[in-house]
């Protein structure tokens, strides 16, 4: 049910061998949010998205899904969490030898016994999702980086995910391409009632999607704000919020 905890990062502190980049993070992602993960370069936005995927184990902390730790959690459990998940990287990261198709399919053919058949119609339809119907046969090389993006897309819905997460998703791609992906963003949560994460800088894509947030800033390397993105532009006291979400402009632009 929207609203519902359905995320829980709890008192987490990430590093690389004897360097921490974050510490003392907590949040709560809500079932059907649309949550930012914003700040500066350098802040740990991406470190703190490959924890919650499986990919960074915390020096300390939990991360919890719907009461589950991921880090604490059996094999079994830990495998059977993470293939809930459904994640865009920021390169898109479609396999360059394969179609469109081809790589929709992949998730599919490693992780379930279905037949080619069902393969083919799910295929096409998540590429259909995604504004692709007619590209199922296209080549990575062969297509725009907007359409390469909504290709990983694709691919990240394949198992019908309940949690997408996106790695900077607008990253190269065009003022118009980047709206585009922000507008189907929003219709796959209201249509698919997927809860997503996105790690961002973006400042038009945080203002345009995300309902909740939380703000990291890389000199304290903790959490520094919290809430509706559009409500800390409009109320945030701290000067480090405010210019990153003026761009710079400070107060007077709010």
């Amino acid at each position: 049910m929207k609203g519902e905890p359905h995320i829980i990062v709890e008192d987490l502190t990430l590093g690389y061998d004897s360097t921490v980049i974050l510490h003392d993070v907590t949040f709560t992602v809500n079932k059907g949010d649309i949550f930012i993960i914003m700040g500066a370069s350098g802040s740990g936005k991406s470190s703190i998205l490959r924890s919650m995927v499986g990919l960074l184990p915390p020096i300390k902390g939990e991360v919890l899904y719907e009461g589950l730790s991921l880090w604490s959690a059996t094999p079994e459990e830990q495998k059977s969490t993470m293939q809930r998940f459904g994640v865009l990287y920021q390169s898109s990261a479609l396999w360059s030898s394969l179609t469109l198709s081809e790589n929709v399919a992949l998730p599919l053919q490693l992780y379930t016994d279905v037949g080619e058949d069902v393969i083919k119609e799910v295929v096409s339809l998540k590429l259909g999702l995604v504004g692709l119907a007619g590209f199922e046969d296209y080549y990575p090389s062969e297509i725009s980086g907007g359409m390469k993006k909504r290709a990983g897309l694709a691919r990240a819905m394949a198992l019908d995910p309940d949690i997408l997460f996106f790695d900077e998703p607008s990253a190269g791609l065009d003022p118009v391409s980047a709206h585009l992906l922000d507008e189907l963003i929003i219709t796959l949560r209201n249509s698919l009632g997927a809860t997503i994460v996105v790690v961002t800088h973006e400042l038009a894509s945080i203002l345009a999607i995300g309902n909740n947030s939380v703000f990291l800033d890389p000199v304290s390397k903790t959490i520094i704000a919290a809430g509706n993105p559009r409500k800390l532009l409009e109320e945030s006291k701290d000067p480090r919020v405010i210019d990153f979400l003026t761009r710079g402009k400070g107060v007077q632009e709010r």
